[in-house]
C-alpha cells in the first residue's frame, strides 16, 4: 500500500535568494573543518596524541582551563547577578568592559595584561614585592590570561538567564523568611542552572583554546605555559601532520561542548525558557490519580544557616496591625489580631501594590508598618514576618511540593524532620498530601495553588498576604479549601489581607472589606454593609447588582446614561451618588405594567445566560442605562423571551438604594 505523500505547508519553502547565500555560508564554515579531517594522518593519530610534549601540553591546558573556570565562577557569578538585578550608575560601561575581551584581539589583550600585571606594569611590582608573585612566564600568568578572555562567556550567559528569571520567586522566598544568601543559593542558582552550566562549559572550552593572550603575556615555555594551542603553533613549523592531529583533538573537544549544550547558549528555540514557563506548559492538566506519584525527588543542597535566624512566632501569639501607606496607594490601616480583610477593586486600583508595600518590595508605595509592638518598617522583607502568596503561586520549580511547603520553616531554622512533618500536615489539610513528592510541573493549576497556600500558612507569619489564592480552583475544591482556610484564620493571631474578585470569598472569609480605587479607600466596612450599600460601581457589579452612577434628585437619581430613577429614600439633591438595584428586584413584562411601580422602562433583551437555577437577562434601553434582571426558566418560557425580544422592565422604589459617592 502506497503511503500518501507529505504536503508542504504553503509558504514553507525558503526563497532562493536566501537559500543560496545561506548554503554558501555553511560551506564557508564547513570547509576548514573538512580540511582538518581530510589532512589528518589517521594511522599516526595515536602516536601524535600520545607524544610526551603533547601529553604535557594537554595536562597543562586542563590545569589552566580548570583554574580559569574556577576564577570565572568565583568572580563572574556575582558580576552577572549585579548586572542582571541591581541598577547602578555606569552599568552600561561595566557591561561594555565585560564584552570587551570577546571583541578585543587576543594579542592586544595580552599586551594589556602585561602592562597591568607585568614586572613593569601597574600592579606587577606591588604583587612581586608584597606577595612574591610574578605572573608573566609562569603558569599563573597563563591562568590569568585564560580567565581574562573566557570569563565574559560565563557572565553574559548567566546574566541572560538571570534576566529571564522573574523576581517573583526570590521575593516569595524572602517573604517566607529566607535571607538574601539563602535565596541566592536555594532559589536563584538552581533556577538558572542551565544558563550557568552552559556559560561554564563555554568558559572552559574558550580557556582551553586560548592562544594569543597567553603567548603574549605568559610566553611559550614547555611544561610551564605551553598549552595545547601553543603546542600546535610550534608543531606547524616542525611537524605539520602532528599539528593537524592536535588541532583535530581541540576541534573534537569544542564540538563535544557545543553538542552537549544543545543550543542553550546559541539561541535555539526554547533554549532560554524560564523553568517556570516550562512548568506552566503542563500546569492546568487534569489531576492524576493518587498512587501515580513519581519517585521522591532529592532535597536541595544544604545551605549555610542564617547568621541571625529569628524564631517563628507562636501561631496563637497576637499580632495587631498598623500601617500607613503612601505613594500610589494611600491609606491608613488598623486591624486587631485575628482580623481578615478582603481587598477588592478594579484592575489598577492598587491592591497588589498595597501587598507589595507591606512586604517592602515596591518603590511605588511605602508602608510604615507595625506588627504587634514591633515596628518592622526598616527591616528587610525576610525579617518582617510577612508571608505572601502571589497570584501565580510562584512555587519553586526545582523543589517538590513538600520541600516548597517546608521552605519557610527551614529558613527559620526549624530542623528538617520537623519542618517536613509540619509541611506534610498542611498539604494533607489542603487535600494535596498525596502529591508531596511531585514538582510544580507535575501539578495542575489548582493543585499548585493549594501547595502555595500551604507553604505560606506553614511559615507561621505575623501578617498573611494572599493575592487571589483560590482563583485557580474549581468550585468544589474552592469550597473545601475555603473551609480549611476559614478554620485556620479563626485561630490565627495575626492579620490576613486577601485580594479577591470573588464576592463569596469576601463575604465568607473576611471580617472587613476594603474597597480600593485609584489607590484610595472608597469603603472599609463589614461585608454585610458593603453588600447592602456598595459605594463603588465595580463592587456593586462584582456582587451581581446593577450599579448606576449619577446625580441625586429630589425623588431619586438622574443616571449618567440618561433617564430617571425614583427611590423610596432619596438623598439631598445635586450630589454624586450610586443607585444599586438587585437583579432579582427587576420585573420583566411583555406589556407595559400597570399598578404601583414608579420605575418603568421599555427595552430589548440582548443576552441570556444561565446562573445556577436562574436565567440572567441583559436588557438595553433608550430610556435608562443597561439593566440586568434575573428570572426563572419557567418565567422566561412563559414570556417567550429570546435574544432580541422587546420587553418592559419595572423596579419598585423600595428596591432601589441610592448611596453617596
Amino acid at each position: 500500500m502506497r503511503r500518501p505523500a507529505l504536503r508542504r505547508t504553503p509558504g514553507a519553502r525558503a526563497p532562493l535568494l536566501l537559500t543560496v547565500p545561506a548554503l554558501l555560508a555553511v560551506a564557508f564554515l564547513m570547509l576548514p573543518l573538512v580540511g582538518i579531517l581530510a589532512r589528518t594522518s589517521w594511522g599516526e593519530l595515536g602516536d601524535h596524541l600520545t607524544a610526551d610534549a603533547t601529553t604535557e601540553a594537554l595536562r597543562l591546558s586542563l590545569l589552566v582551563s580548570l583554574w580559569a573556570l574556577g576564577l570565572s565562577l568565583l568572580l563572574g557569578v556575582p558580576l552577572a547577578w549585579l548586572l542582571a538585578r541591581v541598577p547602578f550608575p555606569g552599568k552600561a560601561f561595566v557591561r561594555s568592559l565585560v564584552l570587551l575581551p570577546m571583541v578585543l584581539p587576543p594579542t592586544v589583550g595580552g599586551v594589556a595584561l602585561l602592562l597591568a600585571f607585568g614586572r613593569r606594569g601597574l600592579l606587577g611590582p606591588w604583587l612581586e614585592d608584597t606577595f612574591g608573585v610574578t605572573l608573566p612566564f609562569h603558569t599563573s600568568g597563563a591562568v590569568v590570561a585564560a580567565t581574562f578572555v573566557a570569563m565574559p562567556f560565563l557572565v553574559i550567559s548567566l546574566e541572560g538567564a538571570l534576566g529571564g528569571l522573574r523576581p517573583r520567586y526570590e521575593e516569595t522566598a524572602a517573604s517566607l523568611g529566607a535571607s538574601p544568601v539563602r535565596v541566592f543559593l536555594t532559589v536563584t542558582l538552581p533556577m538558572v542552572a542551565p544558563g550557568l552550566i552552559a556559560g561554564a562549559a563555554l568558559t572552559w572550552a574558550r580557556a582551553l583554546g586560548e592562544f594569543g593572550a597567553t603567548i603574549t603575556f605568559a610566553g611559550n615555555l614547555p611544561g610551564t605555559t605551553q598549552t595545547l594551542p601553543l603546542q600546535v603553533y610550534l608543531l606547524l613549523q616542525d611537524s605539520p601532520e602532528a599539528a593537524t592531529s592536535v588541532s583535530l583533538l581541540l576541534l573534537a573537544i569544542a564540538m563535544i561542548v557545543l553538542i552537549a549544550l544543545r543550543g542553550r547558549w546559541t539561541g535555539a528555540p526554547g533554549a532560554h525558557r524560564d523553568p517556570a514557563s516550562r512548568a506552566r506548559v503542563t500546569a492546568g492538566r487534569p489531576e492524576e490519580p493518587a498512587g501515580t506519584d513519581p519517585d521522591p525527588l532529592p532535597e536541595p543542597a544544604a545551605v549555610p544557616p542564617d547568621p541571625h535566624p529569628h524564631p517563628l512566632p507562636h501561631p496563637s501569639e497576637p499580632w495587631p496591625l498598623h500601617a500607613d501607606v503612601t505613594g500610589f496607594t494611600r491609606l491608613a490601616l488598623d486591624a486587631g489580631p485575628g482580623t481578615t480583610i478582603a481587598v477588592v477593586g478594579p484592575n489598577g486600583a492598587g491592591k497588589t501594590t498595597l501587598l507589595r508595600a507591606l512586604l517592602g518590595l515596591t518603590p511605588r508605595a511605602h508602608a510604615v508598618l507595625r506588627l504587634g509592638d514591633r515596628d518592622v518598617t526598616a527591616l528587610p522583607p525576610h525579617r518582617r514576618g510577612v508571608a505572601w502568596v502571589p497570584q501565580d503561586g510562584a512555587l519553586f520549580p526545582h523543589l517538590s511540593a513538600l520541600a516548597n511547603t517546608a521552605y519557610g520553616l527551614r529558613a527559620h531554622g526549624v530542623p528538617r524532620a520537623e519542618a517536613r512533618r509540619e509541611a506534610q500536615g498542611w498539604l494533607d489539610r489542603l487535600g494535596v498530601g498525596h502529591l508531596a513528592h511531585r514538582r510544580p510541573a507535575q501539578l495542575s493549576g489548582g493543585q499548585a495553588q493549594r501547595v502555595a497556600l500551604a507553604r505560606a500558612l506553614a511559615a507561621r507569619p505575623r501578617l498573611l498576604l494572599l493575592d487571589e489564592p483560590l482563583a485557580a480552583l474549581d468550585q468544589t475544591t474552592r469550597a473545601r479549601v475555603r473551609h480549611t482556610l476559614r478554620g485556620h484564620l479563626a485561630r490565627f493571631g495575626g492579620v490576613c489581607l486577601i485580594v479577591t474578585h470573588d464576592p463569596v470569598e469576601a463575604v465568607s472569609l473576611a471580617d472587613r472589606v476594603l474597597v480600593l480605587e485609584d489607590g484610595r479607600v472608597l469603603q472599609d466596612e463589614p461585608p454585610a454593609e458593603v453588600t447592602r450599600h456598595p459605594r463603588s460601581p465595580w463592587v456593586a457589579r462584582m456582587l451581581g447588582r446593577n450599579a448606576w452612577p449619577g446625580t441625586t434628585t429630589a425623588d431619586g437619581l438622574a443616571p449618567e446614561g440618561g433617564g430617571r430613577l425614583v427611590a423610596a429614600e432619596p438623598l439631598p439633591a445635586g450630589a454624586p451618588a450610586l443607585a444599586v438595584i438587585g437583579p432579582e428586584a427587576v420585573s420583566v413584562h411583555r406589556e407595559r405594567p400597570t399598578g404601583s411601580p414608579h420605575n418603568v422602562w421599555s427595552g430589548t433583551v440582548r443576552e441570556i445566560t444561565a446562573v445556577g437555577s436562574r436565567l440572567r437577562l441583559l436588557i438595553t434601553s433608550t430610556e435608562a442605562p443597561d439593566l440586568v434582571a434575573e428570572v426563572t426558566p419557567e418565567s422566561a418560557a412563559e414570556l417567550g423571551l429570546t435574544d432580541g425580544s422587546a420587553v418592559w422592565t419595572s423596579v419598585k422604589a423600595t428596591e432601589a438604594t441610592v448611596v453617596p459617592l
